[in-house]
Protein backbone atom coordinates (compact mmCIF):
# COMPACT_ATOMS: atom_id res chain seq x y z
CA UNK A 1 0.00 0.00 0.00
CA UNK A 2 2.98 2.52 0.73
CA UNK A 3 4.41 2.03 -2.64
CA UNK A 4 1.23 2.49 -4.38
CA UNK A 5 0.80 5.64 -2.68
CA UNK A 6 4.49 6.57 -3.59
CA UNK A 7 4.08 6.04 -6.95
CA UNK A 8 0.86 8.24 -6.94
CA UNK A 9 2.94 11.08 -5.62
CA UNK A 10 5.65 10.44 -8.05
CA UNK A 11 3.37 10.87 -10.47
CA UNK A 12 1.23 13.80 -9.19
CA UNK A 13 4.72 15.81 -8.29
CA UNK A 14 6.20 15.18 -11.91
CA UNK A 15 3.22 16.22 -14.14
CA UNK A 16 3.08 19.10 -11.43
CA UNK A 17 6.81 19.76 -12.44
CA UNK A 18 5.69 19.63 -16.45
CA UNK A 19 2.72 22.83 -15.77
CA UNK A 20 4.70 24.45 -14.13
CA UNK A 21 7.74 24.42 -17.11
CA UNK A 22 5.02 26.21 -19.49
CA UNK A 23 3.97 24.41 -22.98
CA UNK A 24 6.92 25.69 -24.70
CA UNK A 25 9.11 22.94 -22.72
CA UNK A 26 6.99 20.42 -22.75
CA UNK A 27 6.23 20.69 -26.86
CA UNK A 28 9.97 21.93 -27.59
CA UNK A 29 9.62 21.43 -31.46
CA UNK A 30 8.22 23.68 -33.74
CA UNK A 31 6.33 22.37 -36.92
CA UNK A 32 5.91 24.66 -40.23
CA UNK A 33 3.57 24.27 -42.93
CA UNK A 34 6.40 24.82 -45.74
CA UNK A 35 5.63 24.90 -49.71
CA UNK A 36 8.18 24.15 -52.26
CA UNK A 37 8.14 27.81 -53.47
CA UNK A 38 8.68 28.79 -49.84
CA UNK A 39 11.49 25.69 -49.62
CA UNK A 40 13.37 27.48 -52.94
CA UNK A 41 13.60 31.38 -51.41
CA UNK A 42 14.75 29.90 -48.34
CA UNK A 43 17.32 27.74 -49.72
CA UNK A 44 18.31 30.39 -52.54
CA UNK A 45 18.70 33.23 -49.50
CA UNK A 46 20.76 30.92 -47.45
CA UNK A 47 22.87 29.36 -49.47
CA UNK A 48 26.77 29.67 -48.87
CA UNK A 49 27.75 28.44 -52.48
CA UNK A 50 25.56 31.35 -53.59
CA UNK A 51 27.02 33.84 -51.49
CA UNK A 52 30.52 32.25 -52.81
CA UNK A 53 29.68 33.06 -56.71
CA UNK A 54 27.93 37.29 -55.65
CA UNK A 55 31.50 37.26 -54.32
CA UNK A 56 33.36 35.93 -57.53
CA UNK A 57 31.00 38.02 -59.72
CA UNK A 58 31.93 41.32 -57.30
CA UNK A 59 35.99 40.18 -58.17
CA UNK A 60 35.52 40.09 -61.59
CA UNK A 61 33.77 43.47 -61.79
CA UNK A 62 36.53 44.97 -59.49
CA UNK A 63 38.59 42.78 -61.83
CA UNK A 64 37.27 45.52 -65.10
CA UNK A 65 37.68 48.67 -63.39
CA UNK A 66 41.46 47.09 -62.88
CA UNK A 67 41.56 46.60 -66.53
CA UNK A 68 40.44 50.10 -67.43
CA UNK A 69 42.41 52.18 -65.07
CA UNK A 70 45.27 51.06 -67.20
CA UNK A 71 44.15 53.51 -69.72
CA UNK A 72 44.93 56.55 -66.90
CA UNK A 73 47.90 58.36 -66.79
CA UNK A 74 50.51 57.05 -64.00
CA UNK A 75 52.26 59.62 -62.04
CA UNK A 76 55.15 59.65 -59.80
CA UNK A 77 55.99 62.25 -57.27
CA UNK A 78 59.71 62.01 -55.21
CA UNK A 79 61.22 64.43 -53.52
CA UNK A 80 64.56 64.38 -50.90
CA UNK A 81 66.04 66.51 -48.43
CA UNK A 82 70.11 65.61 -47.87
CA UNK A 83 72.47 66.88 -45.63
CA UNK A 84 76.24 66.99 -46.67
CA UNK A 85 79.26 67.53 -45.27
CA UNK A 86 82.00 70.47 -46.08
CA UNK A 87 84.13 68.45 -49.18
CA UNK A 88 87.93 68.71 -49.65
CA UNK A 89 88.25 70.37 -52.97
CA UNK A 90 91.76 70.67 -54.77
CA UNK A 91 90.84 72.51 -58.08
CA UNK A 92 93.85 73.01 -60.13
CA UNK A 93 93.64 74.53 -64.08
CA UNK A 94 97.27 75.37 -66.04
CA UNK A 95 100.79 74.89 -64.00
CA UNK A 96 100.26 78.34 -62.22
CA UNK A 97 99.69 77.92 -58.78
CA UNK A 98 98.65 81.33 -58.04
CA UNK A 99 96.66 83.65 -59.09
CA UNK A 100 97.90 87.24 -60.98
CA UNK A 101 97.40 89.51 -58.08
CA UNK A 102 99.68 87.13 -55.72
CA UNK A 103 96.66 86.01 -54.04
CA UNK A 104 95.80 81.86 -53.10
CA UNK A 105 93.22 80.01 -54.95
CA UNK A 106 92.30 78.50 -51.50
CA UNK A 107 91.08 81.95 -51.15
CA UNK A 108 88.35 82.14 -53.78
CA UNK A 109 84.51 82.47 -52.91
CA UNK A 110 83.31 78.49 -53.36
CA UNK A 111 80.60 78.64 -51.98
CA UNK A 112 79.73 76.59 -48.55
CA UNK A 113 77.21 73.90 -49.38
CA UNK A 114 76.05 71.46 -46.56
CA UNK A 115 72.41 70.56 -47.68
CA UNK A 116 70.35 69.58 -50.77
CA UNK A 117 66.89 69.39 -51.53
CA UNK A 118 64.82 68.66 -54.60
CA UNK A 119 61.75 67.53 -55.96
CA UNK A 120 60.23 65.37 -59.03
CA UNK A 121 57.09 65.04 -60.67
CA UNK A 122 56.20 63.36 -63.80
CA UNK A 123 53.13 61.82 -65.59
CA UNK A 124 53.03 58.99 -68.56
CA UNK A 125 49.87 58.64 -70.23
CA UNK A 126 49.80 55.54 -73.00
CA UNK A 127 48.60 56.10 -76.52
CA UNK A 128 49.34 52.95 -77.72
CA UNK A 129 50.48 49.78 -76.07
CA UNK A 130 50.14 47.11 -78.94
CA UNK A 131 46.43 46.51 -77.86
CA UNK A 132 47.57 45.29 -74.66
CA UNK A 133 45.24 47.66 -72.76
CA UNK A 134 41.79 47.54 -74.86
CA UNK A 135 41.72 43.86 -75.20
CA UNK A 136 42.98 43.71 -71.38
CA UNK A 137 39.76 45.68 -71.00
CA UNK A 138 37.29 43.27 -73.90
CA UNK A 139 39.01 40.15 -71.62
CA UNK A 140 38.08 41.11 -67.90
CA UNK A 141 34.34 42.11 -69.49
CA UNK A 142 34.33 38.62 -71.33
CA UNK A 143 35.24 36.75 -68.08
CA UNK A 144 33.19 39.41 -66.12
CA UNK A 145 30.48 37.81 -68.30
CA UNK A 146 31.21 34.18 -67.35
CA UNK A 147 31.47 34.72 -63.69
CA UNK A 148 27.84 36.15 -63.72
CA UNK A 149 26.50 33.53 -65.85
CA UNK A 150 28.38 30.36 -63.27
CA UNK A 151 26.42 32.41 -60.58
CA UNK A 152 22.91 31.73 -62.34
CA UNK A 153 23.88 28.49 -63.15
CA UNK A 154 25.09 27.48 -59.41
CA UNK A 155 21.47 29.09 -58.82
CA UNK A 156 19.90 26.85 -60.76
CA UNK A 157 21.52 24.18 -58.87
CA UNK A 158 20.26 25.00 -55.58
CA UNK A 159 16.81 25.00 -56.83
CA UNK A 160 17.26 22.39 -58.28
CA UNK A 161 18.98 20.39 -54.87
CA UNK A 162 16.22 22.11 -52.65
CA UNK A 163 13.33 20.44 -55.03
CA UNK A 164 15.43 17.43 -54.15
CA UNK A 165 15.93 17.38 -50.61
CA UNK A 166 11.80 19.12 -50.42
CA UNK A 167 10.59 15.52 -51.99
CA UNK A 168 13.49 13.68 -50.53
CA UNK A 169 11.35 14.43 -47.09
CA UNK A 170 7.91 13.66 -48.63
CA UNK A 171 8.71 10.34 -49.24
CA UNK A 172 10.44 9.94 -45.86
CA UNK A 173 7.20 11.50 -44.34
CA UNK A 174 4.57 9.40 -46.34
CA UNK A 175 6.25 6.16 -45.32
CA UNK A 176 5.90 6.51 -41.98
CA UNK A 177 2.26 7.66 -42.33
CA UNK A 178 1.95 4.00 -44.22
CA UNK A 179 3.89 2.10 -42.25
CA UNK A 180 2.10 3.82 -39.06
CA UNK A 181 -1.17 2.97 -40.80
CA UNK A 182 -0.77 -0.83 -41.66
CA UNK A 183 0.51 -1.13 -38.27
CA UNK A 184 -2.55 0.51 -36.75
CA UNK A 185 -4.65 -2.59 -38.40
CA UNK A 186 -1.71 -5.08 -37.47
CA UNK A 187 -2.20 -4.57 -33.77
CA UNK A 188 -6.09 -4.76 -34.59
CA UNK A 189 -5.03 -8.00 -35.79
CA UNK A 190 -3.38 -9.22 -33.30
CA UNK A 191 -5.65 -8.65 -30.56
CA UNK A 192 -8.34 -10.19 -32.66
CA UNK A 193 -6.26 -13.04 -33.24
CA UNK A 194 -5.26 -13.18 -29.28
CA UNK A 195 -9.14 -13.70 -28.93
CA UNK A 196 -9.67 -16.18 -31.75
CA UNK A 197 -7.11 -18.32 -30.33
CA UNK A 198 -8.18 -18.36 -26.90
CA UNK A 199 -11.38 -19.62 -28.05
CA UNK A 200 -9.70 -22.46 -29.75
CA UNK A 201 -11.01 -20.62 -33.30
CA UNK A 202 -7.29 -19.93 -34.78
CA UNK A 203 -4.39 -22.29 -34.08
CA UNK A 204 -1.08 -20.57 -31.89
CA UNK A 205 0.59 -21.08 -34.63
CA UNK A 206 -1.96 -18.34 -36.76
CA UNK A 207 -1.20 -16.27 -33.69
CA UNK A 208 2.41 -16.17 -34.10
CA UNK A 209 2.31 -15.25 -37.75
CA UNK A 210 0.68 -11.88 -37.00
CA UNK A 211 2.58 -10.99 -34.34
CA UNK A 212 5.77 -11.45 -36.17
CA UNK A 213 4.41 -8.89 -38.64
CA UNK A 214 3.51 -6.70 -36.17
CA UNK A 215 7.13 -7.05 -35.15
CA UNK A 216 8.15 -6.44 -38.41
CA UNK A 217 6.20 -3.30 -39.00
CA UNK A 218 7.47 -1.89 -35.79
CA UNK A 219 11.40 -2.19 -36.70
CA UNK A 220 10.37 -0.73 -40.16
CA UNK A 221 8.70 2.23 -38.32
CA UNK A 222 11.24 2.37 -36.56
CA UNK A 223 13.47 2.73 -39.67
CA UNK A 224 11.27 4.91 -41.80
CA UNK A 225 10.95 7.66 -38.41
CA UNK A 226 14.91 7.54 -38.52
CA UNK A 227 14.99 8.56 -42.29
CA UNK A 228 12.29 11.07 -41.84
CA UNK A 229 14.17 12.73 -38.68
CA UNK A 230 17.73 12.78 -40.82
CA UNK A 231 15.71 14.24 -44.17
CA UNK A 232 14.13 16.89 -42.07
CA UNK A 233 17.82 18.14 -39.87
CA UNK A 234 19.35 18.13 -43.47
CA UNK A 235 16.79 19.97 -44.67
CA UNK A 236 16.43 22.92 -42.18
CA UNK A 237 20.44 22.61 -42.49
CA UNK A 238 20.15 23.54 -46.05
CA UNK A 239 16.94 26.05 -45.33
CA UNK A 240 19.02 27.66 -42.68
CA UNK A 241 16.01 27.15 -40.13
CA UNK A 242 16.36 25.52 -36.70
CA UNK A 243 17.22 22.13 -37.06
CA UNK A 244 14.32 20.95 -34.43
CA UNK A 245 11.64 22.22 -36.56
CA UNK A 246 9.43 19.75 -37.66
CA UNK A 247 8.68 20.87 -41.31
CA UNK A 248 4.81 20.02 -42.58
CA UNK A 249 5.02 19.89 -46.53
CA UNK A 250 2.32 20.81 -49.42
CA UNK A 251 0.98 17.40 -51.01
CA UNK A 252 -1.17 19.49 -53.45
CA UNK A 253 1.95 19.93 -56.09
CA UNK A 254 2.21 15.96 -56.67
CA UNK A 255 0.63 16.21 -60.52
CA UNK A 256 2.46 14.79 -62.85
CA UNK A 257 2.50 17.36 -66.00
CA UNK A 258 2.50 16.15 -69.55
CA UNK A 259 5.65 17.42 -71.63
CA UNK A 260 4.85 19.81 -74.45
CA UNK A 261 8.40 19.74 -76.35
CA UNK A 262 9.63 16.78 -77.89
CA UNK A 263 13.37 15.90 -77.14
CA UNK A 264 15.06 17.81 -80.21
CA UNK A 265 13.35 20.72 -78.85
CA UNK A 266 14.63 20.35 -75.29
CA UNK A 267 18.27 19.82 -76.78
CA UNK A 268 17.54 23.18 -78.51
CA UNK A 269 16.07 24.92 -75.91
CA UNK A 270 19.31 24.07 -73.25
CA UNK A 271 22.06 24.99 -75.97
CA UNK A 272 20.67 28.16 -76.16
CA UNK A 273 20.13 28.72 -72.76
CA UNK A 274 22.40 26.83 -70.22
CA UNK A 275 24.23 29.12 -68.26
CA UNK A 276 27.67 27.57 -68.19
CA UNK A 277 27.39 26.67 -71.69
CA UNK A 278 27.27 30.35 -72.81
CA UNK A 279 29.70 30.88 -70.36
CA UNK A 280 31.60 28.64 -71.96
CA UNK A 281 31.43 30.74 -74.90
CA UNK A 282 32.85 34.25 -72.89
CA UNK A 283 35.53 32.21 -71.93
CA UNK A 284 36.85 31.64 -75.29
CA UNK A 285 36.05 35.57 -76.08
CA UNK A 286 38.53 36.09 -73.08
CA UNK A 287 41.28 33.56 -74.85
CA UNK A 288 40.86 34.99 -77.86
CA UNK A 289 41.67 38.77 -76.71
CA UNK A 290 44.33 36.86 -74.34
CA UNK A 291 46.08 35.90 -77.90
CA UNK A 292 45.59 39.66 -78.96
CA UNK A 293 47.20 40.62 -75.87
CA UNK A 294 50.30 38.21 -76.19
CA UNK A 295 50.54 39.34 -79.55
CA UNK A 296 51.05 43.08 -78.58
CA UNK A 297 54.40 42.65 -77.04
CA UNK A 298 55.60 42.98 -80.93
CA UNK A 299 54.39 46.45 -81.24
CA UNK A 300 56.37 49.49 -79.75
CA UNK A 301 54.68 51.18 -77.29
CA UNK A 302 53.69 55.33 -77.26
CA UNK A 303 53.46 57.42 -74.70
CA UNK A 304 52.51 60.93 -73.78
CA UNK A 305 55.05 62.23 -71.07
CA UNK A 306 55.17 65.62 -69.08
CA UNK A 307 57.31 66.22 -65.75
CA UNK A 308 58.68 68.69 -62.96
CA UNK A 309 61.73 69.62 -61.49
CA UNK A 310 62.56 71.90 -58.64
CA UNK A 311 65.80 72.11 -56.47
CA UNK A 312 67.45 74.26 -54.20
CA UNK A 313 71.39 73.95 -52.99
CA UNK A 314 71.68 77.00 -50.65
CA UNK A 315 74.20 79.21 -51.76
CA UNK A 316 75.14 77.80 -54.96
CA UNK A 317 71.95 76.33 -56.97
CA UNK A 318 68.29 77.54 -57.26
CA UNK A 319 65.52 75.76 -60.05
CA UNK A 320 62.05 76.51 -60.39
CA UNK A 321 59.69 76.00 -62.75
CA UNK A 322 61.67 73.31 -64.62
CA UNK A 323 58.20 71.81 -66.74
CA UNK A 324 58.74 69.16 -69.51
CA UNK A 325 56.79 67.53 -72.25
CA UNK A 326 56.79 65.03 -75.10
CA UNK A 327 56.05 62.29 -76.02
CA UNK A 328 57.97 58.70 -75.36
CA UNK A 329 58.42 55.59 -77.83
CA UNK A 330 59.77 52.41 -76.49
CA UNK A 331 60.60 49.47 -78.38
CA UNK A 332 61.51 46.06 -76.54
CA UNK A 333 63.31 43.85 -79.45
CA UNK A 334 63.72 41.11 -77.05
CA UNK A 335 60.07 40.63 -77.82
CA UNK A 336 60.64 39.56 -80.98
CA UNK A 337 62.05 36.58 -80.27
CA UNK A 338 61.02 35.93 -76.47
CA UNK A 339 57.20 36.99 -77.46
CA UNK A 340 56.50 33.51 -79.65
CA UNK A 341 56.42 31.20 -76.12
CA UNK A 342 53.64 33.36 -74.45
CA UNK A 343 51.61 33.70 -77.75
CA UNK A 344 51.64 29.99 -78.29
CA UNK A 345 50.40 29.15 -75.08
CA UNK A 346 47.61 31.55 -75.15
CA UNK A 347 46.59 29.99 -78.49
CA UNK A 348 46.63 26.79 -77.20
CA UNK A 349 44.14 28.07 -74.17
CA UNK A 350 41.81 28.97 -76.50
CA UNK A 351 42.21 25.99 -78.06
CA UNK A 352 41.57 23.63 -74.92
CA UNK A 353 38.27 25.79 -74.19
CA UNK A 354 37.31 25.83 -77.96
CA UNK A 355 37.30 21.68 -77.15
CA UNK A 356 36.08 21.95 -74.00
CA UNK A 357 32.67 23.76 -75.78
CA UNK A 358 32.49 20.89 -78.24
CA UNK A 359 32.48 18.75 -75.05
CA UNK A 360 30.13 20.60 -73.14
CA UNK A 361 27.84 20.17 -75.99
CA UNK A 362 27.79 16.59 -76.08
CA UNK A 363 27.38 16.41 -72.28
CA UNK A 364 24.63 18.79 -72.18
CA UNK A 365 22.85 16.48 -75.56
CA UNK A 366 23.35 13.55 -73.27
CA UNK A 367 22.31 14.81 -70.01
CA UNK A 368 19.10 16.57 -71.67
CA UNK A 369 18.39 13.35 -73.30
CA UNK A 370 18.55 11.09 -69.84
CA UNK A 371 16.04 13.83 -67.78
CA UNK A 372 13.98 13.55 -70.47
CA UNK A 373 13.75 9.69 -70.68
CA UNK A 374 13.79 9.51 -67.03
CA UNK A 375 10.85 12.06 -66.65
CA UNK A 376 9.04 9.87 -69.08
CA UNK A 377 9.51 6.91 -67.36
CA UNK A 378 8.44 8.40 -63.77
CA UNK A 379 4.85 9.20 -65.79
CA UNK A 380 4.58 5.52 -66.45
CA UNK A 381 5.73 4.29 -63.49
CA UNK A 382 2.87 6.26 -61.91
CA UNK A 383 0.07 4.51 -63.97
CA UNK A 384 1.64 1.45 -62.78
CA UNK A 385 2.30 2.07 -59.04
CA UNK A 386 -1.69 3.37 -59.58
CA UNK A 387 -3.28 0.48 -61.20
CA UNK A 388 -0.96 -1.85 -58.31
CA UNK A 389 -2.26 0.19 -55.37
CA UNK A 390 -5.73 -1.19 -56.92
CA UNK A 391 -5.08 -4.33 -57.37
CA UNK A 392 -3.23 -4.78 -54.22
CA UNK A 393 -6.18 -3.34 -52.43
CA UNK A 394 -8.40 -6.17 -54.39
CA UNK A 395 -6.22 -8.35 -53.61
CA UNK A 396 -6.39 -8.16 -50.10
CA UNK A 397 -10.04 -7.88 -49.82
CA UNK A 398 -10.07 -11.26 -51.80
CA UNK A 399 -8.18 -12.60 -49.46
CA UNK A 400 -9.35 -11.16 -46.68
CA UNK A 401 -12.94 -13.07 -47.67
CA UNK A 402 -11.34 -15.93 -48.28
CA UNK A 403 -9.61 -15.87 -45.09
CA UNK A 404 -13.01 -15.10 -43.25
CA UNK A 405 -14.44 -18.35 -45.18
CA UNK A 406 -11.59 -20.65 -44.11
CA UNK A 407 -10.49 -20.49 -48.06
CA UNK A 408 -6.76 -18.58 -47.73
CA UNK A 409 -4.58 -19.17 -45.01
CA UNK A 410 -3.20 -16.77 -42.62
CA UNK A 411 0.28 -16.16 -44.95
CA UNK A 412 -2.10 -15.55 -47.92
CA UNK A 413 -3.71 -13.10 -45.75
CA UNK A 414 -0.18 -11.47 -44.63
CA UNK A 415 0.87 -11.88 -48.02
CA UNK A 416 -1.56 -9.95 -49.57
CA UNK A 417 -1.19 -7.08 -46.25
CA UNK A 418 2.41 -6.82 -47.40
CA UNK A 419 2.14 -6.11 -50.94
CA UNK A 420 -0.76 -3.27 -50.07
CA UNK A 421 1.47 -1.76 -47.91
CA UNK A 422 4.56 -2.04 -50.86
CA UNK A 423 2.10 -0.73 -53.44
CA UNK A 424 1.25 2.18 -51.63
CA UNK A 425 4.65 3.22 -50.64
CA UNK A 426 6.03 3.03 -54.23
CA UNK A 427 3.32 4.73 -55.40
CA UNK A 428 3.67 7.83 -53.28
CA UNK A 429 7.69 7.53 -54.27
CA UNK A 430 6.82 7.62 -57.74
CA UNK A 431 4.31 10.74 -57.50
CA UNK A 432 7.64 12.76 -55.77
CA UNK A 433 10.31 11.29 -58.30
CA UNK A 434 8.00 12.63 -60.98
CA UNK A 435 7.86 15.65 -59.39
CA UNK A 436 12.17 16.14 -59.16
CA UNK A 437 12.42 14.62 -63.01
CA UNK A 438 10.16 17.55 -64.24
CA UNK A 439 12.43 19.67 -62.21
CA UNK A 440 15.77 18.51 -63.48
CA UNK A 441 14.50 18.42 -67.12
CA UNK A 442 13.68 22.09 -67.01
CA UNK A 443 17.27 22.59 -64.91
CA UNK A 444 19.42 20.89 -67.29
CA UNK A 445 17.91 22.45 -70.16
CA UNK A 446 18.51 26.25 -67.93
CA UNK A 447 15.28 27.33 -68.05
CA UNK A 448 12.60 28.12 -64.99
CA UNK A 449 9.57 25.51 -64.74
CA UNK A 450 6.91 26.60 -66.83
CA UNK A 451 8.89 28.67 -69.48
Amino acid sequence: MDNIIKRVNYFVWSFCLLVAMGPNTIWAQEHRALGLDSAIALGLTHSKELKISDSKVREAIAAVREAKDNRLPDIDVSGQYLRVNKPNLDIKFGDNSDSGDGSSDEEGSTPEVNQVMFGMASASLPIFAGGTISNGIASAKFLEKATTLDAERDRQKVIQNTVEAYYNLYKSQAAVKLVKENLKSSQQRVKDFTNMEANGLVARNDLLKVQLQESNLELSLLTAENNEKIANYNFNLLLGLDESTVLVLDSTGLKAQELTRGLSDWETLALSNRADYKALSQRQEAAGAGVKIAKGAYYPSLALSAGYVAANIPHALTVTNAVNAGVGLSYNLGALYKAGAKVKQAQEREEQLTWSHEQLSDDIRSEIHKAFQDYNQTLKKIQVYEKAVEQANENYRITKNKYDNSLATTTDLLDADVARLQAGIDYEYAKADAVVAYHKLYESAGVNVGE
